[in-house]
Parts: C-alpha cells; sequence; structure tokens
C-alpha cells in the first residue's frame, strides 16, 4: 500500500504537466502566436500567488497542498503589460514563420533549409533580404548560381518581417492542441464572418 501510493504520488506531477496555461498580456492579447505564450501550470500558480497575474479560466482539475485546493488555471493575465519587441531576431526559425514554411522556389512544404538568393560566393550577405526558406531540391538545384542563370522565381521578394507580421503570420499556424477555454482569447481580434 505504502509503495502504491509513492508510486501514484511520483506520477502523477507528471501528468499535470498536460495542463498548461496561456499567457495574455495585461491588453488580453497573447505575448506571442507562434510559438503560442504558454506558462506550466506550476508557473501560473507561482505567478498568480506572486500577484503578477489574473486567472482568468481555469480547467476542471485541481492541485492540492497540505492547506489549499484550487483549479489548474488555463488563461492567465499579466497585470503588468509588457512591451512587444519592435525588432524581430533574424533566426531560422523566423525566416521560416515569415516564408510560411514553405519553399520559396517552389512552394513545397516540410524538410526546409535556407538558401542565399544572391550566393555567398558572389558576395551575397545573410540578412532578411537575401536569405529564404528552401526545399532540400530546390537548394541542390539552384546551389551557388544566380536566380537568373539557373532560370528560377521566388514567390515573393525576402523582406524584414515587422513584429506584428510576424505574429499575425504565426496565428496561421494554431498550435495542435487548443483548449477550449483558450479560443476566444486568440482570435478576439480577429474579423467576424458576416
Amino acid at each position: 500500500m505504502d509503495g502504491d501510493f509513492r508510486t501514484s504520488f511520483v506520477r502523477e506531477p507528471g501528468a499535470l504537466k498536460q495542463h498548461p496555461a496561456l499567457v495574455l498580456n495585461a491588453d488580453y492579447r497573447p505575448l506571442s502566436y507562434y510559438p503560442l505564450s504558454l506558462w506550466s501550470w506550476q508557473d501560473a500558480i507561482k505567478a498568480a500567488f506572486l500577484d503578477r497575474v489574473d486567472i482568468v479560466a481555469e480547467y476542471d482539475t485541481m492541485v492540492h497542498s497540505p492547506s489549499t485546493s484550487l483549479r489548474i488555471p488555463s488563461v492567465v493575465v499579466l497585470k503588468d503589460y509588457v512591451k512587444p519587441q519592435k525588432r524581430v531576431a533574424f533566426t531560422r526559425f523566423n525566416l521560416f514563420l515569415r516564408d510560411e514554411f514553405r519553399c520559396q522556389y517552389c512552394g513545397a512544404k516540410g524538410d526546409l533549409t535556407f538558401d542565399h538568393v544572391i550566393p555567398r560566393a558572389a558576395g551575397g550577405i545573410t540578412s532578411w533580404e537575401n536569405v529564404v526558406a528552401a526545399c532540400s531540391p530546390c537548394n541542390l538545384r539552384k546551389g551557388s548560381k544566380s536566380l537568373k542563370q539557373i532560370g528560377m522565381n521566388l514567390r515573393k521578394p525576402p523582406k524584414q518581417p515587422s513584429a506584428s507580421e510576424l505574429m499575425n503570420m504565426g496565428r496561421r499556424f494554431p498550435p495542435n492542441h487548443l483548449h477550449e477555454s483558450w479560443v476566444d482569447f486568440l482570435y478576439w481580434d480577429a474579423e467576424l464572418d458576416a
């Protein structure tokens, strides 16, 4: 009996990791859409006890301490507004997000790498304006040649996205799991169907 209690006690916290909390800025918008701004339930409860967030929605699941029982938060709102970053970091992930996770030559999805439009061998630099997402076959076909030499075209010209453009792009790629309590907060400012 004692061994069963210990085993269930050790296993329980792992099961509760399945209850992330959606984190909203003080204006009730997610801090980020892609990746979606989520905290573990432990961090959400800690922030609530430290009076840094308000709990807006909860799961049906309860957690217990020796003196308290409470529902796990599913949506929390920061009490202080966090100003979004103006500058977008030039990362592989953000580049793929800008390019909608598609090869900018053929439109294929998956197995992406990146390609310098003006090859580095020809003086091309690694920048938002010269790097695009590319599938491996297109990247190999282009090699270190110019688009004109190889007869390839870009789907759209590469440019540095603004933070809001990248955030809006992220909204097109919802995560695999959306708890029903999150939906109203994720798309409340989307245009309604007439």
